[in-house]
């Protein structure tokens, strides 16, 4: 009778399931709590299949993985012996744009049920994040997503925190980031899709890509990405009838004047996982397409990604072990900057609506719209050319003290290794001086971003203290120690505003205790007065008399060695 009951059980469990499974094709989305049961259910059911957990979210839910291995071996280490590479599928990051976690229920018991599919998996293990912000999926509603044709209800782009978490990988102030990067570096994957549905210009393709960007990706990572990958995916989108094309990013206003590649600094998925020799991916469902097209698209690119990584599973591996070893041993110069080449572009194959503007019923003014009724394909330029614009040569190593421990533990989270200073030391270093930088009007998730950073160098000897850390640039997480820790990078935690203690004088003076002691200083040091008085007519400063003592005593023994110091300091 136990027996019995069990089996009605699992029956009505399973059928449930397949109803979840189907809800996109009546234009909805699964809930959290169903997309996570349904993953309980091919746990249960399917031995190579593994639903883990990576520590907490902002919301306090655990962040889940579910691993799909032919095999059944989930041991990272071991996966690698074997030469397996490692597929990492991130969902709902922005939970408003949910196609990839449908599409992913499909693709997971496919993968684990059909035959025909297990060929796939030979040479590749399947990760899924189910759903990354899960605050924001259990924050629904109907509306919020105002230019996207369903489904009828879904997540919130934000999370908990009201953060937008694919700006978050640098600065990690979500929890649902920290867990990420947690489980992120553990499973080290070769390859990482983010699944998304688009917003802008109307076409005919139901999937956009955004690729990670070439020039600022390893160049023998890139040279593989373009010539091989690339090519072999879409091809298999081309067989599956689901042609794509890059994101559309529009040069001007439509993509007749041309579209640009988008250039994904750290602070994205993609740009983040760069950073560690991981190719990066973004797929982009049409906004306009009915949804169960969105989600049918994404499924097509997955399951093509699959088939192209277990094709090329061999020459992924060996790229990015070359990559890898370039970035620890032999690279010298690393970008910090990147400005688009407009001179340079390609011309591509694009499939678009005519677009035009008519009068506008709300302001009887013009406005733009596509027409459907006039479908083209035409050649249109693609801007994907980006050319350094600040370059840095590689310490030998950065000395961060210890009393930075936010960054020591960012750091570290991100697999970068330091050694504890044994004794206080006197230690000569490149020290740098913020002379001046620009700051955001305006929070940008939850920071003041600063930019146009200009810095002023000089060797010095500083007093260090035992605890106080040094980080070896020897290292395969260089690019990332590099593009965090130098404070003229996009993303650097100084543009986060993380070191922004360090951007005030702590100590002044009294002008009428102070006159003496500048006037002995000018005495001492007769070549002040010719720059004191250089500086006086050049900012019209002779009628103040605080503006002047003040340069004194910048320039007087008397002034703090630690003002606008930037606290991580190089060993050449």
């Amino acid at each position: 009778m136990n027996r019995v009951i069990v089996l009605m059980l699992f029956f009505v469990m399973n059928a449930k399931a397949q109803d979840v499974k189907s809800k996109y094709l009546q234009n909805q989305t699964v809930t959290y709590k169903e997309c996570i049961n349904f993953y309980k259910q091919l746990e249960l059911k399917y031995p190579n299949s593994k639903l883990v957990e990576y520590g907490k979210t902002d919301v306090g839910i655990p962040l889940h993985l579910f691993m799909i291995s032919n095999d059944k071996d989930f041991d990272i280490t071991s996966i690698k012996a074997k030469n397996k590479t490692i597929l990492l599928i991130n969902n709902g990051i922005h939970a408003g744009e949910p196609c990839g976690v449908d599409a992913c229920l499909s693709l997971s018991e496919d993968l684990l049920s059909k035959n025909q599919l297990s060929s796939l998996l030979n040479h590749v293990v399947v990760c899924i994040v189910p759903f990354y912000n899960i605050d924001g999926a259990l924050n629904r509603s109907c509306c919020s997503r105002a230019n996207q044709n369903g489904p009828q209800e879904y997540g919130f782009r934000a999370n908990a925190r009201n953060l937008d978490l694919n700006r978050d990988f640098i600065k990690c102030d979500a929890q649902n980031t920290k867990s990420f990067i947690q489980m992120m570096q553990h499973i080290q994957p070769h390859v990482l899709i983010d699944t998304h549905i688009s917003d802008g210009a109307d076409y005919s393709y139901n999937m956009t890509l955004i690729t990670t960007q070439p020039n600022k990706l390893n160049p023998i990572l890139s040279n593989y990405l373009l010539t091989q990958m690339l090519p072999a995916l879409q091809d298999e989108m081309k067989v599956k009838e689901n042609e794509m094309c890059p994101y559309v990013e529009t040069f001007k206003n439509t993509p007749d004047s041309g579209i640009v590649g988008f250039l994904e600094t750290p602070r994205f998925a993609t740009g983040y996982a760069a950073l560690h020799n991981t190719i990066g991916f973004v797929s982009e469902a049409h906004m306009l397409k009915p949804y169960h097209l969105q989600v049918k698209a994404t499924y097509d690119l997955l399951l093509s990604l699959i088939s192209t990584m277990n094709n090329q599973s061999f020459k992924i591996i060996e790229a990015k072990k070359m990559a890898d070893e370039e970035v620890t041993l032999k690279q010298k110069t690393f970008t910090l900057n990147w400005k688009i080449d407009t001179a340079k572009f390609d011309l591509i194959d694009f499939k678009g609506f005519e677009a035009s503007y008519k009068k506008s019923n709300i302001t009887g003014l013009n406005r733009l719209y596509y027409d459907r009724t006039k479908p083209y394909n035409k050649k249109i330029k693609y801007y994907n050319y980006y050319i350094p614009n600040d370059i840095v040569e590689k310490p030998k190593a950065y000395l961060i003290p210890q009393a930075w421990n936010n960054i020591i533990e960012l750091l570290k989270l991100n697999n970068v290794k330091m050694q504890a200073l044994q004794n206080d030391s006197i230690i000569k270093v490149n020290v740098y001086y913020v002379d001046d930088y620009k700051t955001s009007s305006k929070p940008y998730e939850g920071h003041y971003l600063h930019s146009d950073v200009k810095l002023r160098s000089k060797t010095d000897s500083v007093y260090f203290y035992k605890g106080d850390n040094i980080i070896y640039c020897n290292q395969i997480t260089n690019r990332f120690i590099i593009e965090t820790l130098e404070p003229e990078a996009t993303d650097a935690y100084f543009n986060w505003n993380y070191f922004d203690s360090a951007l005030q004088q702590k100590e002044w003076f009294s002008d009428y205790v102070y006159e003496e002691t500048a006037e002995k200083v000018l005495i001492a040091a007769p070549a002040l007065r010719k720059e004191l008085d250089e500086f006086v007519k050049l900012n019209n400063l002779q009628n103040n008399h605080w503006e002047q003592l003040a340069w004194i005593f910048k320039h007087a023994p008397q002034y703090e060695k630690t003002a606008f110091r930037y606290p991580v300091f190089k060993i050449e």
